[in-house]
């Protein structure tokens, strides 16, 4: 029993912790989204998250080396547009546009590289809320 016990309230620690670091990324990631001036092209915050993915050209975001840049490449966030009516489905928009990577701050550089870790860390509960939802449509069964 208290093995239950003790799982149960390891599983409730992770869940809790997981929202409040949610939480907090929302908050950052929404002064990067002003700082990084990606208001400028997408109005309201909320939309960045219609689009399929956000991605960047420049910089490493492999968890190898992380950060490291690609010499003679361009710093740009990309957002990856999603039309399933349209002849070309996916089109890469740019949301931000910062120049060749040498010259820009590591500051900067690493700003940009938080916000799309970010992005996709709350993506992927939106995904997760996504797939949970459609599973309730089958419903449960006892085991």
């Amino acid at each position: 029993m208290s093995s239950a016990l003790d799982r149960l309230k390891h599983l409730t620690n992770k869940i809790s912790g997981y929202e409040t670091a949610r939480k907090q990324n929302l908050k950052i990631l929404q002064k990067l989204f002003g700082e990084l001036d990606i208001d400028k092209k997408v109005a309201k915050f909320e939309d960045l998250f219609h689009f399929k993915a956000v991605n960047l050209s420049g910089v490493s975001l492999n968890e190898e080396n992380l950060g490291t840049i690609k010499k003679g490449k361009y710093l740009q966030i990309l957002a990856i547009d999603y039309d399933k009516n349209a002849i070309k489905k996916s089109k890469n928009i740019s949301l931000a546009y910062f120049g060749r990577v040498e010259n820009v701050t590591t500051e900067l550089k690493e700003k940009v590289v938080e916000f799309v870790i970010r992005y996709r860390f709350e993506k992927s509960f939106m995904t997760l809320e996504h797939y949970h939802d459609m599973l309730n449509r089958f419903g449960q069964e006892n085991e």
